[in-house]
Protein backbone atom coordinates (compact mmCIF):
# COMPACT_ATOMS: atom_id res chain seq x y z
CA UNK A 1 0.00 0.00 0.00
CA UNK A 2 1.32 3.45 -0.92
CA UNK A 3 2.24 5.71 1.95
CA UNK A 4 -0.07 8.63 2.53
CA UNK A 5 2.27 11.60 2.65
CA UNK A 6 5.25 13.11 0.94
CA UNK A 7 8.01 14.77 2.92
CA UNK A 8 7.86 18.56 2.70
CA UNK A 9 11.60 18.67 3.41
CA UNK A 10 12.76 16.16 0.78
CA UNK A 11 13.89 17.28 -2.67
CA UNK A 12 14.39 14.64 -5.35
CA UNK A 13 17.34 15.42 -7.65
CA UNK A 14 17.17 13.90 -11.13
CA UNK A 15 20.27 14.94 -13.04
CA UNK A 16 23.28 13.62 -14.97
CA UNK A 17 25.93 11.90 -12.90
CA UNK A 18 28.77 12.35 -15.39
CA UNK A 19 31.97 14.26 -14.52
CA UNK A 20 30.97 17.24 -16.66
CA UNK A 21 27.88 17.84 -14.53
CA UNK A 22 29.50 17.03 -11.17
CA UNK A 23 30.08 20.66 -10.18
CA UNK A 24 26.45 21.57 -10.89
CA UNK A 25 25.22 18.49 -9.03
CA UNK A 26 27.23 19.53 -5.98
CA UNK A 27 26.01 23.12 -6.23
CA UNK A 28 22.40 21.91 -6.28
CA UNK A 29 23.01 19.65 -3.26
CA UNK A 30 24.62 22.44 -1.25
CA UNK A 31 21.91 24.96 -2.19
CA UNK A 32 19.22 22.55 -0.99
CA UNK A 33 21.01 21.97 2.32
CA UNK A 34 21.68 25.67 2.92
CA UNK A 35 17.97 26.33 2.40
CA UNK A 36 17.08 23.77 5.08
CA UNK A 37 15.87 20.92 2.87
CA UNK A 38 17.15 17.38 2.38
CA UNK A 39 18.49 16.33 -1.03
CA UNK A 40 17.45 12.87 -2.22
CA UNK A 41 19.10 11.10 -5.13
CA UNK A 42 19.43 7.67 -6.68
CA UNK A 43 23.06 7.95 -5.58
CA UNK A 44 22.01 7.25 -1.98
CA UNK A 45 20.57 3.84 -2.87
CA UNK A 46 22.51 0.61 -2.47
CA UNK A 47 19.95 -2.08 -1.72
CA UNK A 48 20.52 -5.28 -3.65
CA UNK A 49 17.01 -6.43 -2.76
CA UNK A 50 15.34 -3.83 -5.00
CA UNK A 51 15.55 -3.07 -8.68
CA UNK A 52 16.84 0.39 -9.57
CA UNK A 53 13.45 1.51 -10.88
CA UNK A 54 11.79 0.39 -7.63
CA UNK A 55 14.28 2.47 -5.67
CA UNK A 56 13.67 5.52 -7.81
CA UNK A 57 9.90 5.12 -7.57
CA UNK A 58 10.15 4.96 -3.78
CA UNK A 59 12.28 8.11 -3.72
CA UNK A 60 9.81 9.94 -5.95
CA UNK A 61 6.95 8.81 -3.75
CA UNK A 62 8.72 10.22 -0.68
CA UNK A 63 9.53 13.66 -2.05
CA UNK A 64 7.24 16.68 -2.27
CA UNK A 65 9.72 18.54 -4.49
CA UNK A 66 11.60 17.44 -7.59
CA UNK A 67 14.48 19.03 -9.50
CA UNK A 68 14.94 17.56 -12.97
CA UNK A 69 17.84 18.51 -15.23
CA UNK A 70 17.54 17.68 -18.93
CA UNK A 71 21.01 18.81 -19.98
CA UNK A 72 22.15 15.48 -21.36
CA UNK A 73 20.51 14.90 -24.74
CA UNK A 74 23.62 14.37 -26.87
CA UNK A 75 24.72 10.94 -28.10
CA UNK A 76 27.30 9.22 -25.92
CA UNK A 77 30.69 8.34 -27.34
CA UNK A 78 30.48 4.62 -26.59
CA UNK A 79 27.05 3.64 -27.93
CA UNK A 80 26.10 6.64 -30.06
CA UNK A 81 22.78 6.80 -28.21
CA UNK A 82 21.22 9.44 -25.92
CA UNK A 83 20.63 8.92 -22.20
CA UNK A 84 16.94 8.65 -21.36
CA UNK A 85 17.15 8.27 -17.56
CA UNK A 86 16.41 11.93 -16.82
CA UNK A 87 13.30 12.23 -19.05
CA UNK A 88 12.04 8.89 -17.69
CA UNK A 89 12.35 10.01 -14.06
CA UNK A 90 10.73 13.34 -14.88
CA UNK A 91 7.85 11.41 -16.43
CA UNK A 92 7.52 9.26 -13.31
CA UNK A 93 7.45 12.36 -11.12
CA UNK A 94 4.84 14.09 -13.29
CA UNK A 95 2.80 10.87 -13.37
CA UNK A 96 2.84 10.67 -9.57
CA UNK A 97 1.71 14.28 -9.41
CA UNK A 98 -1.08 13.72 -11.95
CA UNK A 99 -2.41 10.34 -10.89
CA UNK A 100 -1.42 9.99 -7.24
CA UNK A 101 -3.45 10.76 -4.13
CA UNK A 102 -3.84 14.22 -2.65
CA UNK A 103 -0.34 14.28 -1.17
CA UNK A 104 1.23 13.25 -4.47
CA UNK A 105 -0.79 15.90 -6.29
CA UNK A 106 0.92 18.48 -4.07
CA UNK A 107 4.27 17.74 -5.71
CA UNK A 108 6.15 20.67 -7.22
CA UNK A 109 8.60 20.41 -10.12
CA UNK A 110 11.62 22.42 -11.29
CA UNK A 111 12.88 21.55 -14.78
CA UNK A 112 16.39 22.76 -15.61
CA UNK A 113 18.23 22.79 -18.92
CA UNK A 114 21.16 24.48 -20.57
CA UNK A 115 18.82 26.64 -22.67
CA UNK A 116 15.25 27.58 -21.80
CA UNK A 117 13.59 26.54 -25.07
CA UNK A 118 15.92 23.75 -26.17
CA UNK A 119 13.36 21.15 -25.03
CA UNK A 120 11.21 22.02 -28.06
CA UNK A 121 13.69 20.10 -30.22
CA UNK A 122 13.65 16.84 -28.28
CA UNK A 123 10.66 16.69 -25.90
CA UNK A 124 7.98 19.03 -27.19
CA UNK A 125 5.33 17.51 -24.89
CA UNK A 126 6.79 19.71 -22.15
CA UNK A 127 5.24 22.75 -23.82
CA UNK A 128 3.61 24.89 -21.15
CA UNK A 129 6.10 23.91 -18.43
CA UNK A 130 8.43 26.71 -17.35
CA UNK A 131 11.96 25.50 -18.12
CA UNK A 132 14.70 27.23 -16.11
CA UNK A 133 17.97 27.88 -17.92
CA UNK A 134 21.35 27.52 -16.19
CA UNK A 135 23.69 27.58 -19.17
CA UNK A 136 25.72 24.70 -17.73
CA UNK A 137 27.00 26.99 -14.96
CA UNK A 138 26.90 25.63 -11.37
CA UNK A 139 26.27 29.04 -9.79
CA UNK A 140 23.30 29.71 -12.05
CA UNK A 141 21.90 26.27 -11.18
CA UNK A 142 22.38 27.02 -7.47
CA UNK A 143 20.55 30.35 -7.74
CA UNK A 144 17.71 28.85 -9.79
CA UNK A 145 17.22 26.16 -7.15
CA UNK A 146 17.21 28.65 -4.28
CA UNK A 147 14.71 30.97 -5.97
CA UNK A 148 12.43 28.11 -6.95
CA UNK A 149 12.39 26.66 -3.43
CA UNK A 150 11.53 30.08 -2.02
CA UNK A 151 8.69 30.39 -4.54
CA UNK A 152 7.08 26.97 -4.16
CA UNK A 153 7.48 26.58 -0.39
CA UNK A 154 6.91 30.21 0.65
CA UNK A 155 9.50 29.65 3.37
CA UNK A 156 11.82 32.45 4.39
CA UNK A 157 15.13 31.37 2.87
CA UNK A 158 18.58 32.95 2.65
CA UNK A 159 18.91 35.20 -0.38
CA UNK A 160 20.47 33.82 -3.55
CA UNK A 161 23.49 36.06 -2.94
CA UNK A 162 23.92 34.64 0.56
CA UNK A 163 23.51 31.04 -0.64
CA UNK A 164 26.15 31.68 -3.28
CA UNK A 165 28.58 33.18 -0.74
CA UNK A 166 28.13 30.23 1.61
CA UNK A 167 28.64 27.79 -1.25
CA UNK A 168 31.81 29.52 -2.40
CA UNK A 169 33.15 29.50 1.17
CA UNK A 170 32.44 25.77 1.37
CA UNK A 171 34.30 25.15 -1.89
CA UNK A 172 37.28 26.99 -0.42
CA UNK A 173 37.28 24.68 2.62
CA UNK A 174 36.48 21.46 0.73
CA UNK A 175 40.05 20.37 -0.10
CA UNK A 176 41.05 20.50 3.58
CA UNK A 177 37.82 18.79 4.65
CA UNK A 178 38.36 16.02 2.12
CA UNK A 179 42.03 15.63 3.05
CA UNK A 180 41.17 15.24 6.73
CA UNK A 181 38.93 12.30 5.82
CA UNK A 182 41.38 10.93 3.22
CA UNK A 183 39.08 11.54 0.26
CA UNK A 184 39.98 12.83 -3.16
CA UNK A 185 37.95 16.10 -3.16
CA UNK A 186 36.77 15.38 -6.71
CA UNK A 187 35.64 11.82 -5.94
CA UNK A 188 33.80 11.97 -2.63
CA UNK A 189 30.92 9.46 -2.55
CA UNK A 190 27.46 11.04 -2.47
CA UNK A 191 26.51 10.04 1.08
CA UNK A 192 29.88 11.17 2.44
CA UNK A 193 29.62 14.46 0.57
CA UNK A 194 26.21 15.06 2.13
CA UNK A 195 27.63 14.44 5.61
CA UNK A 196 30.59 16.74 4.97
CA UNK A 197 28.35 19.59 3.81
CA UNK A 198 25.87 19.15 6.67
CA UNK A 199 28.62 19.06 9.31
CA UNK A 200 30.37 22.08 7.79
CA UNK A 201 27.13 24.09 7.75
CA UNK A 202 26.52 23.33 11.42
CA UNK A 203 29.95 24.67 12.29
CA UNK A 204 29.45 28.00 10.50
CA UNK A 205 28.63 31.14 12.51
CA UNK A 206 25.15 32.58 11.95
Amino acid sequence: MARAATSTDDVFINCPFDPEFAASFRAIIVAILICGFRPRSARELDDGGQTRIDKIERLIEDCRYGIHDLSRTELDDKHNLPRFNMPLELGLFLGAKRYGGKHQKAKRVLVLDIEQYRYQKFISDLAGIDIHEHGGEPIRALREVRDWLANVTRRELPSADRVQRIYEAFLGDLPALADALEFDPDKIPYVDFMRIVARWLLEQPD
